[in-house]
């Protein structure tokens, strides 16, 4: 039986409407091929009048001057209608990214979880005094975090909807408006968010979601002057391009762009453990994780027994309907993706590197007309290689070998990127030693992948700037204010205006 195609129109100012061009564009199930979605294609113009709606209901709207409890409210109540509709965004989360029904369980679940944590951190106090400095008769010293003003935020297909809520809560928590610009690759539960901010009583233009192309859409939100904050979530290359086009009004950029993740084994590690912990951390949801551990750095003692283990795993992994409670292994995203990934497969090939498992597309019903990649294990990789160097986005494992730690290290940090790294030996102090050696925003201890929402994430290098989630990333949304208030009361005391101002006669 057919999917039902959704007709999905832009959110501005508080209603729905479709593209001031009347464009449209489809939304691709990744594991059939067929069109779930016909969502309305935001350009130019509608990106201008998404700004101009934010612009208005930061500059003159109650959204900024509600007390934070108000806003904490209305945040909360957001947090609460996702989790009453789990299975539901579950299910178009599915269709829509070709995340696996394993995945978009916790997906939906952190989701509403996140979302909660900004909504009692929009409660919070956002003012405190400056240490130190404060002194009775003299002067009262305060920090004052205020709302940048207006937000474009512009996330990935990976994550779709964990990744709106990743901008929009810490956004709003913090009194600003915003404009986000979901993939034109996954739209579906952008929209279905920006329905629960209708229903939910969030005022006109505090919320505005145009799903639309980075050409013209995304473009012309980092351009406009009215825009004061870009938080964007995806390639380092498109992070380059923005930030580029950003400077010319001095916007502040938050970037969570690529990575490139050196995952080391230790001699010592618990082999089983550290098997499945590789394993996790470059094909959960198919490799398409910018954290994903992508490099494998395996001591010469353990290489040969890691690989064969890990090998006879993959050999097991059930790769096909991403709604199959048993799938291990889902779609990628699109036909374009799965073109790319073995494009860089056939590199890596040619570039000496051996396939060991994988390498094409699966023999499996589902991927007649989905959009599927075997998932690849490559040895003899060299750090040099195109494959160790950039990243894939998709199933494909580079396993690299050393012959101490401190080439271990050497190999981990020459990379373009620091997102993600990872340690694993029975000895943990050993490694959060080598662990603090690492050039990368978050390293984990015999673990991969785990975050939270009170945990600030973000890279090094090229893999970004800023960071998100915690109270760093509340902060990212907030301008910085010293007030200085006077206690001296009058102007015979003020000895340090004789410097420039005459005394009166």
């Amino acid at each position: 039986m057919a999917e039902q195609v959704r007709t999905l129109e832009l959110f501005i100012d508080g209603r729905f409407r479709p593209a001031a061009d009347g464009r449209t564009f489809d939304s691709i199930d990744p594991s059939t091929g067929a069109v779930i979605a016909r969502c309305a294609r935001a350009g130019s113009r509608d990106a201008g009048d998404a700004v101009a709606a934010a612009r208005r209901a930061f500059d003159s709207g109650p959204w900024p001057r509600m007390s934070g409890a108000e806003r904490a409210e209305l945040l909360k109540a957001v947090s609460g209608r996702i989790n009453d509709r789990s299975s539901e965004l579950e299910q178009l989360e599915i269709a829509d990214s070709g995340s696996t029904l394993r995945k978009v369980k916790e997906d939906v679940k952190l989701s509403a979880r996140a979302m909660y944590y900004f909504s009692k951190l929009a409660a919070g106090e956002f003012s405190s005094p400056v240490d130190g400095l404060s002194k009775p008769g003299f002067s009262r010293n305060v920090l004052v975090r205020e709302p940048v003003g207006v937000v474009a935020a512009i996330t990935p297909w990976n994550f779709p909807l964990k990744m709106a809520v990743w901008k929009l809560g810490p956004a709003l928590a913090a009194g600003n408006t915003v404009v986000l610009k979901p993939s034109e690759l996954t739209p579906v539960t952008a929209m279905e968010l920006a329905a629960m901010f209708r229903e939910v009583g969030f005022p006109p233009g505090a919320v505005n979601i145009i799903p639309g192309f980075g050409e013209d859409a995304g473009a012309a939100l980092v351009s406009d002057p009215r825009v004061d904050m870009v938080a964007f979530t995806g390639s380092t290359a498109v992070g380059r391009s923005i930030m580029s086009s950003a400077a010319a009004t001095l916007k502040k950029c938050t970037l969570e762009c690529g990575g490139k993740s050196a995952n080391i084994v230790l001699e010592d590690a618990d082999i089983p453990m550290a098997v499945d912990g590789a394993l996790y951390a470059v094909y959960y949801h198919q490799g398409q994780c910018c954290e994903a551990g992508t490099r494998l750095l395996l001591p010469d003692s353990i290489h040969d027994r890691f690989v064969s283990e890990m090998v006879s795993k993959i050999a097991k992994m059930k790769i096909g309907d991403p709604r199959d409670p048993s799938t291990e292994i889902g779609p990628v995203v699109s036909a374009a993706q799965r073109d790319k990934i073995l494009q860089y497969i056939k590199s890596g090939i040619e570039q000496g590197a051996k396939v060991v498992t994988g390498g094409g597309t699966p023999d499996v019903p589902a991927a007649k007309n989905g959009f599927y990649v075997e998932p690849t294990l490559f040895t003899g990789v060299r750090n040099d290689m195109k494959i160790a160097r950039e990243e894939i986005f998709g199933p494909v494992l580079s396993v690299l070998r050393y012959g101490d730690v401190e080439e271990a290290v050497a190999i981990a940090n020459d990379s373009d990127y620091g997102l993600g790294a990872g340690v694993w030996s029975a000895d943990t102090e050993k490694a959060v030693g080598i662990g603090k050696r690492l050039r990368a925003g978050t390293v984990w201890i015999n673990e991969w992948h785990l975050m939270s929402e009170k945990a600030p994430f973000g890279g090094y290098k090229q893999s970004g700037i800023g960071r998100e989630l915690g109270l760093e990333g509340l902060h990212e949304y907030m301008e910085t204010k010293h007030m200085h208030i006077d206690e001296v009361g009058a102007r015979e005391k003020k000895f340090w205006y004789d410097v420039v101002v005459p005394k009166s006669s």
